[in-house]
């Protein structure tokens, strides 16, 4: 027997490695077998020349399966799918003509075996073959049956095999430089005019005169450039060419229309020595000469030798992995340097406009708007999820591989860029390409990471336009600065701050200093610097005085404050009265406390709601405890201090009394004695006093603000005026007393000090609501009604 000799590598060996060549073949016209050991029996005979054309002239009935593809019928054939097709199709020319032979098959079997199994007789092996399988024992090892056989005669032989092949010619044609007329035969050196017909007559002489046929056509190529031959030789093309093949295993294996089966050197081999030959080839294929193959429960390993420890790590595989994986990932990275540097992208930002600066949502609307971009990121991610494939395939063979080895396999993830991404990259070649390579846009702060090399990559970044605080439109000069604001915002230094109104000091000093501790000590120490000047009138009473309670039911007293000094509005912080009894009285005084803030009827002001929720309680102090005096104080601090005129205290009392069931003190109203003998006790009042401040009030100075609203001054005056009365109402009304609705006080406020009209009134608060629905982040509170 023959042997073949088995190509070495560092890794493991091939798989299926040629084996004993039992046959060998020589042509002369027909197949043979050397030594009896095959014969070849012809399948089929050469099939006739057959010419084709492609061409889209030919008559209907000669036209290929494909040439309806090249005729113009509607948008198809504009698609730039079917001209990618038409140019891979015809190369470039007008027509393709192809002429061709296929050679039938010739199957080539071995018949050794079949002279085993049906006639008994012995296996015609090479004598040396014979002896090594002797010289092997009945239980040789799995390193002597490698060294003995394997490494000599391979692992396999070759059974059968089906031998043919084909040979054609294509000419593509440019019809549009041929000749229309026919050439004449003495022209034959001349082919500069050459025309359809001379190119069919040798067309159909190819099979007959290969060589001078091909040697014209060669000619006519050269000399006109209208036509282009390719020639296909594939398989052994008969007994003339086979000195032309290399060997008989090119024959078998390089050709594609060929097929081969083989054989595992086990069925020739006596019947002891099978199994352990089957077991030492496959240590062998996969283990090579390091190791013995174990498998258990589908996991299979090589068993190393001491020497080879690492035989299960196939480091050249894993190597060649990586380096591939290292290769996709260069090409996933150069397929997006070529999507930033195609035209399509480019022109998007060349497009993108400059006279302000554009967030990333505004480049996604421009990038939706242009399809040639949109058509090239279609390809760029059909490109990528070719290579995404492919990777993460070879990923999965790579921790197949490297499962056993001593190190972890190396490689990286490619990095996906989504459509964020391309946006963010556009504002970077719109902002931060000032120099060669251009950095990085940062949104958040507007501003460029530049590359080490280069740190002054930023550009001129545009005003951001938008609502609020952004721009309403940017500097014609300096596109960097706001040229204009939105409503409700100034321009100042080139952007645009909210607008306050200007001090209000001028027209109403609603600023105090007084924090709560000091507040409090001072109404401890009941300072006159805090005591607001008032009048006080009642009809019932006087201060001072002893009075019988019980002969009313209810007094009124009053504080009036500004009967001689109109030009202040007071604050008032607390309320204090000091109240004297008799002794042994059961009287407890009650009262009920209206404020009326700047004026007008009684019924214009609103009640104190003493101890409801909140709202501070009074506080009674012992003063004399002959007279059994108390000083009766409210305190509202700063939380709640309000505006007051005026002050109404309705005073009634009620009798105290102890419940002996249930060691309680329990009130009831006294009742009406006609005796006045008999009565429960005497009141005195000695002094009724309002604590606070009082605030500087230009009546005539806010009637002016109020003028502006119709006739202003200059432009922007009008806004400037809204403003400020847009402040006096909101801090007026924010001194409101407590409640589930605010009072609105400002209305008060005209009315009353101001002495403005209704429908004047009526039409100040309009103009104030529809400025401050203009306003950004407005909060219009809603109020109660507490003057007419």
């Amino acid at each position: 027997m023959g042997r073949q000799e088995l190509p070495r590598a560092d890794g493991p060996p091939p798989m299926l490695p040629w084996p004993l060549a039992l046959l060998a073949l020589s042509a002369c016209c027909r197949w043979g077998v050397a030594a009896g050991a095959g014969s070849a029996v012809p399948q089929g005979h050469a099939a006739p020349a057959t010419p084709s054309s492609s061409s889209s002239s030919s008559s209907p009935s000669a036209r290929p399966p494909l040439d309806w593809l090249l005729t113009d019928r509607g948008p198809f054939y504009r698609a730039q799918e079917y001209v990618d097709f038409v140019e891979r199709y015809r190369q470039g020319f007008t027509t393709r003509y192809r002429i061709y032979r296929e050679f039938a098959r010739w199957k080539v079997n071995n018949l050794a075996l079949e002279r085993k199994d049906f006639f008994s007789l012995p296996l015609p092996l090479a004598p040396e073959f014979i002896r090594n399988i002797r010289l092997l024992g009945r239980r040789p090892s799995p390193q002597q049956i490698t060294e003995s056989l394997i490494k000599k005669y391979g692992t396999h032989f070759l059974l059968a095999a089906t031998l043919g092949g084909e040979e054609s010619l294509t000419i593509f044609v440019d019809k549009r430089k041929l000749s229309r007329r026919a050439e004449p035969a003495a022209g034959a050196g001349n082919s500069s005019g050459v025309s359809l017909e001379t190119l069919h007559q040798l067309a159909a002489s190819y099979f007959i005169d290969r060589e001078s046929t091909l040697r014209r056509l060669h000619h006519i190529q050269i000399a006109t450039a209208a036509i282009k031959v390719t020639e296909t030789r594939t398989g052994p093309l008969g007994c003339s060419n086979y000195d032309n093949l290399d060997s008989v295993s090119s024959v078998l294996v390089q050709s594609p229309e060929n097929k081969v089966q083989l054989q595992g050197l086990q069925t020739v081999l006596p019947s002891y020595l099978r199994e352990r030959f089957v077991a030492a080839a496959l240590s062998y294929i996969a283990c090579g000469s390091a190791g013995e193959l174990l498998c258990r429960r589908s996991d299979c390993r090589c068993q190393c030798q001491p020497a080879l420890p690492r035989c299960n790590c196939p480091e050249a595989d894993v190597q060649a992995l990586e380096s591939s994986l290292a290769q996709l990932g260069r090409a996933w990275e150069s397929h997006h340097s070529q999507f930033e540097e195609s035209e399509e992208f480019q022109a998007l930002v060349k497009r993108l406009p400059t006279d302000r600066f554009l967030n990333r949502t505004a480049i996604s609307h421009f990038w939706t708007m242009d399809l040639d971009v949109q058509h090239r990121y279609q390809q760029l991610g059909t490109s990528l999820k070719l290579l995404s494939r492919k990777t993460y395939r070879l990923i999965r063979r790579l921790f197949n591989l490297s499962k056993r080895c001593h190190r972890q396999p190396r490689f990286k993830l490619p990095k996906e860029r989504s459509l964020p991404y391309w946006w963010s990259r556009a504002q970077s070649l719109l902002y931060c390409s000032e120099t060669t390579v251009p950095g990085t846009f940062l949104e958040e702060s507007h501003s460029c990471t530049c590359p080490s090399e280069q740190p002054s990559c930023q550009g001129s970044i545009p005003c951001a336009l938008g609502e609020g605080p952004a721009c309403a439109s940017c500097d014609q000069d300096n596109s960097t600065r706001c040229g204009t604001c939105n409503h409700g915002y100034v321009l100042a230094q080139g952007s645009c701050r909210p607008e306050v109104a200007d001090s209000l000091e001028h027209y109403l000093g609603l600023e105090t200093d007084l924090q709560d501790l000091e507040l409090k000590y001072l109404l401890q120490k009941r300072d006159s610097r805090i005591e607001v000047h008032s009048i006080f009138i009642s009809n019932d009473m006087r201060l001072g005085s002893w009075f019988d309670p019980s002969w009313r039911k209810r007094m009124l007293l009053t504080l009036k404050s500004n009967k001689y000094k109109p030009g202040l509005v007071h604050v008032m912080l607390a309320l204090s009265l000091q109240i004297c009894l008799t002794k042994n009285s059961t009287l407890e005084p009650v009262m009920a406390i209206y404020v009326n803030p700047f004026g007008g009827s009684h019924s214009e002001s609103w009640f104190m709601p003493v101890n409801e929720g909140s709202f501070p309680d009074w506080e009674r102090t012992t003063v004399d405890a002959s007279a059994q005096c108390q000083n009766w104080t409210i305190t509202l601090g700063n939380k709640w201090k309000t505006f007051f005129e005026t002050v109404h205290i309705y005073l009634r009392s009620r009798i105290k009394s102890l419940d002996d069931s249930s060691n309680e003190t329990i009130y009831y109203e006294p009742l009406e004695m006609s005796d006045p003998s008999k009565n429960l006790g005497y009141m005195k009042i000695n002094s009724l006093q309002v604590f606070g401040y009082s605030l500087p009030f230009e009546p005539d100075a806010i009637r002016d603000l109020i003028l502006q609203l119709d006739y202003p001054y200059t432009q922007g005056s009008q806004d400037s005026a809204m403003l400020q009365l847009l402040e006096i109402r909101d801090r007026v009304n924010r001194l409101s007393p407590p409640g589930k609705i605010r009072l609105d006080l400002f209305t008060c406020l005209l009315r009353h000090r101001l002495k403005l009209a209704n429908n004047e009134v009526a039409r100040i608060q309009s103009s104030l609501r529809a400025f401050s629905a203009r306003l950004p982040n407005a909060l219009e509170q809603e109020t109660g009604k507490l003057c007419s």
